[in-house]
């Protein structure tokens, strides 16, 4: 909850205001809508956290395998004491009043934003990644309110009616993620090439598409239901269907860099990990949402290596060189440590690669996601090893990218960038080496 919401969501939000109000040179209104929204949002994980008590119970056995991602609302049984305290649905209740607030606040910007030029590509991206939050978030409002007047005997529950409301956030949170790294993919890329995006119209086509394909779809994590089978079906067409703003994404990158004299750097590294690692990933992705592959891997580790494949492999490459791209900016200063820079991307990049194709492996061996005790037995035990090892490296790889943070903060050498471009530059020519690759030019 705190890595997905507290920091992800939170991380994203901030780099659209900031892109947003640089891009269009606009300042912001209403600060203090905002700060109420963010002041709510970060009280949310406090009720969230546990374990708080409202109600007597005899005895205590554990919070928190009540309050994931089950099948059943996270209530529990009665007079079971794996329930959760109301508290944490009205920590869920203060996110989503938080969201809709910092959502409506970033639209309203664009409403009211006085250029009639297109909004650069990014920013579209932005607009309906920041949209996609809002619908997203709808089905788990309703299921979250439900879930509390069902508390309150007020209403009964369906759990599996109230699975499928709550199921629209789950993967319409893939898409809040991803889409700033299709986004920053789309900002890096033609910088990279030194060339004009190939398509600017495919590019916001994609963006609808994505808008109109990634809501409905959360039935293709219910396949084992006893749901119709025509809803099932009609579900695994349209979660085909995101593939095809994929397509289009995947080929208007490509043909931008065709040709293209690339530089390796460090900002280049991170932007063709993420393109790389988004298409592996959503190989994975077509697999899992074919419901005859599916009845293999339901509920597997199988599904935990897809998403994480997007998480470490695409989200977070593209959210580093974005990170990378802005700090200058931010704070006039140069980053610290070119050797810091290139130990992060190449620690990371072998450490993540290796939990994903862990996490694979276990979950084509069979082991259920989220068992919290399994046997150590032969078949399971490579992948475990592989990914906690691949977890260590990756780890230690972060905590050197967040030391060279800091001591970019402290004793970086002051910078004037007053332009995403000056600032490419600068962090692009600083790192247009690495320890391994002695080419700093290919094609």
């Amino acid at each position: 909850m705190r890595d997905l919401f507290g920091f992800a969501q939170q991380l994203e939000f901030a780099i659209f205001i900031y892109f947003t109000f640089k891009l269009l040179n606009i300042q912001p209104r209403a600060k203090w809508f905002f700060n109420l929204s963010f002041i709510l949002f970060n009280i949310a994980f406090m009720l969230l956290e546990g374990p708080i008590l409202i109600t007597a119970q005899q005895g205590f056995d554990n919070y928190f395998p009540a309050e994931g991602w089950y099948y059943l609302s996270p209530l529990g049984l009665p007079q079971s004491l794996y329930v959760v305290s109301p508290l944490w649905f009205f920590g869920w209740m203060l996110i989503d009043i938080a969201t809709y607030m910092q959502t409506t606040w970033i639209v309203y910007h664009y409403y009211k934003n006085p250029s009639k030029e297109k909004l650069p590509i990014f920013l579209v991206f932005v607009l309906v990644d920041v949209l996609l939050y809002a619908i997203g978030y709808s089905g788990e409002t309703v299921a979250n309110v439900w879930d509390i007047l069902a508390f309150y005997n007020i209403v009964g529950i369906n759990v599996i009616a109230n699975q499928i409301a709550f199921g629209i956030l789950w993967h319409a949170v893939v898409y809040m993620a991803w889409l700033p790294a299709v986004g920053a993919m789309y900002l890096l890329i033609p910088m990279i090439a030194h060339k004009p995006l190939y398509s600017d119209k495919m590019g916001r086509v994609a963006a609808v598409l994505y808008l109109v394909f990634s809501n409905n779809v959360p039935i293709h994590h219910l396949y084992m239901v006893d749901l119709p089978l025509g809803i099932k079906v009609l579900t695994e067409i349209l979660t085909y269907g995101v593939v095809l703003p994929s397509l289009m994404t995947f080929f208007n990158l490509l043909a931008t860099a065709k040709g293209a004299n690339l530089e390796w750097n460090i900002l280049s590294a991170f932007t063709i990990l993420s393109f790389g690692g988004s298409i592996f990933s959503g190989v994975t992705g077509i697999a899992n949402a074919t419901i005859s592959f599916d009845a293999v891997i339901h509920e597997t580790m199988w599904v935990v290596g897809h998403f994480h494949g997007f998480i470490l492999l695409s989200i977070v490459p593209a959210g580093f060189a974005v990170l990378y791209l802005m700090i200058p900016m931010m704070t006039g200063r140069n980053w610290y440590s070119t050797k810091l820079m290139w130990a992060h991307f190449y620690g990371y990049t072998i450490g993540a690669l290796m939990v994903v194709l862990g996490f694979d492996e276990l979950g084509l061996t069979g082991l259920i996601r989220r068992a919290e005790i399994y046997p150590l037995s032969s078949t399971f035990i490579p992948g475990e090893i592989t990914a906690t090892l691949g977890a260590i490296i990756a780890d230690t790889a972060t905590v050197l990218w967040l030391i060279n943070l800091v001591l970019t903060l402290v004793k970086g050498e002051k910078v004037v960038v007053p332009t995403l471009s000056d600032s490419f530059n600068l962090v692009a020519v600083q790192t247009a080496s690495s320890p391994f690759i002695s080419r700093k030019v290919y094609k």
